[in-house]
């Protein structure tokens, strides 16, 4: 249908009340398994990747490969660059093709962490590219970031207000419970919190570490602002144990044409339920 940037598909779910689903695509397995879960309910999707799968998979595949995948589908794709270390990596994805982007400045100073964003935002919108960017720490793993528990920090609405003042980012992470990576009991989110941050900075909410966040919490979120919702680890823990347990059962099974497509299907059964938990939802339900 068409290759998008995330500015009109966040927009839209911003005041129309549900999120679009932005998921992590490491391989060509996975991001075919995105776009027929997405297709088969008819809703736009955002492709992410982290400069590891950048390192790993080639900027040049990525981008190729979702301008296919955008080419041939029957709804919206935007491909974002999740938690972007440096304005280096940024600029390679603009250039490349990317169509959204997202610095990750939270572990820098205030002033930092807004001198680097405002510096994106400068470069990015000037070819209609738009920027997210996080205040605040977001606890667990991602690539090569760890953080743990203990000092994660959740964001303090008067400088998150300060911060999209600022920055003019069109999208705004903040850390309001969720983590990355596996949960070690069932996460704690701060409703409250993310309301008066929501009041406060008027733009599309993204909501990072959903992976393992019930269902209910995810789509109270919804009521707060929340119009794009990050999902990663749910698809490689799915991805992996089918891809194992097909294995194990076809020990002498050498062809991927074969084992990789119960892995492919058991995450299209994951992008489905997520974007259905993400459509339109009564508020405060």
């Amino acid at each position: 249908m068409s290759f998008v940037t995330t500015k009109e598909l966040l927009d839209d779910a911003y005041w129309n009340n549900y999120a679009v689903g932005a998921f992590a695509v490491h391989n060509l397995e996975i991001l075919k398994a995105v776009v027929v879960g997405a297709e088969s309910l008819g809703a736009p999707v955002i492709f992410q990747t982290t400069p590891g799968t950048i390192k790993y998979l080639g900027i040049e595949y990525i981008v190729e490969m979702t301008k296919i995948a955008a080419e041939k589908a029957k709804i919206p794709i935007a491909l974002h660059l999740d938690h972007g270390d440096s304005f280096k990596t940024v600029m390679q994805c603009i250039r490349a093709g990317y169509t959204s982007i997202m610095i990750d400045g939270s572990h820098l100073p205030f002033e930092e962490n807004i001198h680097l964003v405002k510096k994106v935002v400068e470069a990015a919108h000037f070819v209609n590219v738009p920027v997210e960017a996080e205040l605040g720490t977001i606890g667990g793993v991602e690539d090569d970031l760890s953080v743990e528990d203990a000092n994660a920090q959740l964001t303090n609405p008067d400088l998150a207000e300060e911060f999209v003042l600022r920055t003019n980012i069109d999208s705004f992470a903040p850390a309001f419970g969720t983590a990355h990576g596996l949960y070690k009991s069932e996460p704690k989110l701060n409703f409250e919190l993310l309301d008066e941050i929501n009041k406060r900075v008027k733009c599309p909410i993204v909501m990072h570490g959903a992976s393992g966040v019930p269902e209910e919490s995810v789509r109270h979120s919804l009521n707060y602002g929340v119009a794009k919702v990050n999902f990663s680890t749910e698809l490689k823990i799915a991805f992996a144990e089918k891809l194992r347990t097909f294995m194990m059962d076809n020990p002498t099974q050498e062809d991927p044409r074969k084992y990789f497509v119960p892995a492919r299907e058991a995450v299209e059964k994951i992008v489905k339920q997520k974007i259905e938990m993400l459509q339109k939802t009564p508020r405060f339900v």
